[in-house]
């Protein structure tokens, strides 16, 4: 990261989505079988587990937004 930012200082385009990528981090990690740690702190979480979760969430977006574009264009978009 360097320079000692921190990635929670992301600011989110949609602040309501917070909430739901929390929920589908959950989702996806109980479906890989990882235990998420109930203090937050990933540190002591392999970057294998962890870039696990991060991919399968990313997956599950594009699918939902290719969901979406597809039901856009049967609309005449």
């Amino acid at each position: 990261m360097g320079s000692g930012q921190s990635r929670s200082n992301n600011i989110l385009v949609v602040p309501q989505a917070n909430q739901a990528l929390q929920q589908l981090k959950y989702e996806v990690a109980q479906e890989l079988g990882i235990q998420i740690p109930q203090d937050g702190y990933y540190g002591y979480m392999a970057t294998r587990d962890t870039g696990a979760i991060g991919g399968h969430i990313t997956r599950r977006l594009v699918q939902i937004a290719e969901s979406q574009l597809s039901g856009m264009q049967g609309q005449g978009r």
